[in-house]
């Protein structure tokens, strides 16, 4: 019977735990969601995703690596 009050009490613990972790979550969504907010994609001249990115076919990786071979030693 002495460990029935060791049970509940452990059960509080876990119970305050979980509670605690979940206000952590939910700090930390608010704070993405703010830094989220900030960024202003059209102020930027273009658009991070696509920057760099060539139209039209690409190289294939063998070709690559051939006309690295084929280049002298700088």
């Amino acid at each position: 019977m002495a460990n029935k009050g060791r049970a509940t009490f452990a059960k509080r613990q876990k119970e305050i735990a979980r509670q605690e972790r979940a206000r952590e979550k939910a700090a930390k969504r608010v704070e993405r969601k703010e830094t989220k907010g900030k960024l202003d994609r059209s102020a930027l001249p273009e658009d991070p995703d696509i920057a760099g990115i060539v139209p039209g076919p690409q190289p294939l990786p063998y070709d690559l690596l051939e006309e690295e071979e084929k280049k002298p030693p700088q």
